[in-house]
């Protein structure tokens, strides 16, 4: 979910809700201890040069229940965000405790945020004759953007 659609569905809640992968409400009275833009520059293992940014926002729970962030609060906070990010429009990455530090895709449906697991892939695939999926192909289709190695530009 990108920032711009995240702050849209946020206008429409009186509260702020989430849920977990599982299903399971995350408790009400979380708070937000980050907000920000997490960057990766790394090499894939092809030898490509990547970046990826996203917004992300770290949810922690404690012991004051009486604790709850409204829906105004929040985009009040990613406004602040806003000067570190300029006027890209990200993903939106939530950071939530599970065995360790789980860092979620989130997608929103009706009155509440749902967490969406994270994969790990291969961006080489092609380095290594492994095709890609159907979905991956798609993807990259709808969005060239989402892969430095577009069809006829080389490298792939």
């Amino acid at each position: 979910m990108k920032l711009s659609e995240f702050k849209k569905a946020l206008q429409t809640v009186d509260g702020v809700r989430f849920q977990t992968p599982a299903g399971s409400d995350i408790p009400a009275h979380f708070h937000i201890t980050e907000a920000g833009l997490s960057t990766k520059h790394f090499v894939d293992c092809g030898g490509t040069i990547r970046k990826e940014s996203a917004v992300s926002m770290q949810l922690w729970t404690a012991e004051d229940y009486q604790h709850r962030l409204s829906a105004e609060k929040l985009l009040g906070i990613l406004n602040k965000v806003g000067s570190l990010i300029g006027d890209d429009d990200l993903d939106v990455e939530i950071e939530y405790q599970s065995d360790t530090i789980g860092r979620y895709g989130v997608e929103f449906s009706d009155t509440h945020f749902q967490l969406i697991p994270k994969q790990t892939d291969c961006l080489a695939k092609e380095t290594y004759g492994i095709k890609p999926s159907v979905d991956t192909i798609k993807a990259v289709q709808m969005n060239p953007a989402l892969t430095a190695c577009s069809p006829g530009s080389g490298c792939c």
